[in-house]
Parts: C-alpha cells; structure tokens; sequence
C-alpha cells in the first residue's frame, strides 16, 4: 500500500466524525514533500476557510503522533470546488448526468482519454456517453477523471449551496 493510501485510512475515521468527507489525499515531491487533503462537508454545504482550518488543525495532530512522513512537509486542505476530481465509484454515481473527462491507462475503442456525459456504474465499468457512443470504462483502468465545468454544474451547484 503505498504512503497515500496509508495516510487516507489514519485520516479518515477522525474526519467523517467531524461531518467532512475525504475526496482524496495526495503525497507530492521528493525533495520538499507536500501532503495535499481535498475534503468536502458532509452536509452538502459549501466548505470555507474555516472548515480548512479545523482539518488541518485535526489531521496535523494525528500525523504528529503517527509520523508516517520522514522529514518536514508542508499540508494543504482544500475544497475539490465545483469542477471537482472523480476518485470513487460513488462519485460517478452521485454525479451521472453531468458531463466529465477520463484519462484511462488503457485504451478503450482506441481512446485514452474520453468527454462525455456520465451515466453511473455498471458493475466496474464507469458508463460514459461520448458523442454518439455508449462506452463502458473499467473503473480500474482510470487514471483520473473529473467534472467538466458547464452550465448545467454551474446550476446545480447553486442550487446545492442554496438548499
């Protein structure tokens, strides 16, 4: 398991507890590392300055205690925002209907990297619908994927934020 994923699973229980979700958790550099945190509140509401602060604030006790990373770091939290990464299976469930970018290791009918409209889980594969085309996608297969900033996001976004 790498050290990414190590972090993600020490974080995790302590954030849920505190109403966030972790969207994803990145280890960057060699040098200089950086420990970058990507949550979201678990109320839907949008996240501030403030709630950045309090993750911080708890994820930095825990990796005073655990230590899983050598030598100094700098931690940054921050909100996925509205054209947000696509990391878990439930998030191209929760936002099928909305149009995305997948760069894939592996081609699929020729494409590494496919637009198109969500349309949510089947089994592994990701459905897509790129153009004219119907795709599944292995979940596995994906190297990264993410919103695509439309309208239609834009909306939907607002609408969440004023519920």
């Amino acid at each position: 398991m790498d050290q990414a994923k190590k972090i993600e699973q020490m974080i995790r229980p302590t954030l849920v507890d505190s109403g966030y979700g972790l969207v994803r958790v990145q280890l960057t550099g060699n040098k200089h590392r950086t420990l970058q945190l990507m949550a979201e509140r678990s109320d839907g509401q949008a996240m501030g300055v403030e709630d950045c602060a309090a993750i911080s604030r708890q994820v930095s006790v825990i990796l005073d205690v655990e230590d899983p990373i050598a030598g100094e770091y700098d931690l940054e939290v921050s909100s996925p925002g509205i054209d947000r990464p696509l990391v878990s299976k439930g998030d191209f469930e929760r936002f099928s209907g909305f149009d995305a970018r997948v760069d894939l290791d592996r081609p699929v009918n020729g494409r590494r990297k496919i637009k198109g409209r969500l349309l949510g889980l089947d089994g592994e594969l990701v459905r897509i619908k790129a153009g004219e085309e119907t795709l599944g996608l292995p979940y596995k297969d994906i190297r990264r994927a993410k919103l695509l900033l439309t309208d239609e996001l834009l909306a939907a976004s607002r609408h969440a934020a004023e519920a």
